[in-house]
């Protein structure tokens, strides 16, 4: 299993290398992706250590004491994790578009209908 792309059912997301996103933190706007080394607490779903959103390397605290991987500002300091970013649109366009993504579309009217609203949205307030 490789860990290109795959789903965060805690934060109801797609994860992975192969997943552009835009860092967690609501003050920044680094292009990243959500693979593991951007994700709060290095493991899927942030192990033990994180709350499992993703965040850019200035936004990433590392020998935090008590913690044994790599978190963001709220999880260094035990508070509430911050609100998850919506997709960036590359990554919806991908879903909608790219043949091998069809059977996911087939099986998932109601997320494609979904990605098709946060599409007009992101296009709007891009436009």
């Amino acid at each position: 299993m490789g860990w290109s792309i795959g789903w965060d059912s805690n934060w109801q997301r797609d994860i992975g290398y192969g997943v552009p996103c835009t860092c967690d933190h609501p003050d920044c706007s680094e292009e990243i992706d959500r693979g593991l080394a951007h994700v709060c607490g290095g493991e899927p779903n942030g192990g033990d250590d994180g709350c499992g959103l993703f965040f850019c390397c200035a936004h990433l605290y590392l020998g935090v004491e008590g913690k044994e991987r790599q978190v963001c500002e709220r999880c260094a300091a035990g508070g509430e994790p911050f609100e998850p970013k919506p997709d960036v649109r590359e990554w919806i366009e991908h879903k909608l578009t790219c043949p091998t993504w069809q059977q996911w579309r087939d099986e998932h009217p109601d997320e494609v209908a979904k990605l098709e609203e946060a599409a007009l949205t992101t296009e709007k307030s891009n436009g």
